[in-house]
């Protein structure tokens, strides 16, 4: 079995860098706000798999909950990426794929 570490370690670099959240006109990238690991590391099987769909993803997105003012509340990662950065997660997703 190969060491996927390094794969999905590149993914979430590639992630982190093009994709952010937005808070009160904020743009928090995924990298800063330490997301972008867990993104990659749950998107990872869908590229795998050659599953990847727009569908899955916005699915495991809303799965993935980011913790606001100091816990008090949980949001999905899906309510807080604008639609830009769908996109563009969509794309790194998509290239990283084409790639492997």
């Amino acid at each position: 079995m190969t060491n996927l570490t390094p794969v999905i370690e590149s993914l979430a670099a590639e992630i982190g860098e093009n994709v952010y959240i937005d808070v009160a006109k904020w743009h928090l990238y995924l990298n800063d706000a330490h997301l972008h690991t867990t993104v990659a590391q749950k998107v990872f099987p869908l590229i795998e798999d050659k599953a990847l769909s727009e569908d899955a993803v916005a699915k495991i997105l809303k799965e993935i909950k980011v913790p606001l003012g100091g816990g008090k509340i949980e949001v999905s990662l899906a309510d807080l990426l604008p639609m830009k950065c769908q996109v563009s997660l969509m794309d790194v997703l998509e290239k990283f794929q084409d790639e492997r």
